[in-house]
């Protein structure tokens, strides 16, 4: 029976660790711009549960959504996806 209070407590603590992630609170539009050879990109803000902001660039006529400026690499196919991973990353 202890056993079985211990997995259970155990469970819970993993559970309510993931519930305090921080998370994508609001996703603002900031300018449409272009690289310098004529690449266009949007940029835009997301604002996470933490406080913290984190820029993020929208490529291929928002097919390709990635964390940080031009050069970043850390890109998704889906906007919330690459918002919720600019929260998870860290400062």
């Amino acid at each position: 029976m202890n056993i079985l209070k211990v997995a259970a407590a155990t469970a819970l603590v993993a559970l309510s660790a993931n519930s305090f992630a921080a998370k994508p609170t609001s996703i603002i539009f900031n300018a449409n711009t272009q690289t310098s050879d004529g690449t266009a990109y949007a940029t835009y803000t997301v604002k996470c549960s933490n406080g913290k902001k984190v820029q993020l660039t929208a490529w291929d006529n928002r097919a390709r959504w990635c964390v940080g400026d031009a050069t970043s690499e850390n890109c998704e196919k889906k906007q919330i996806k690459a918002a919720k991973a600019a929260c998870k990353a860290p400062q």
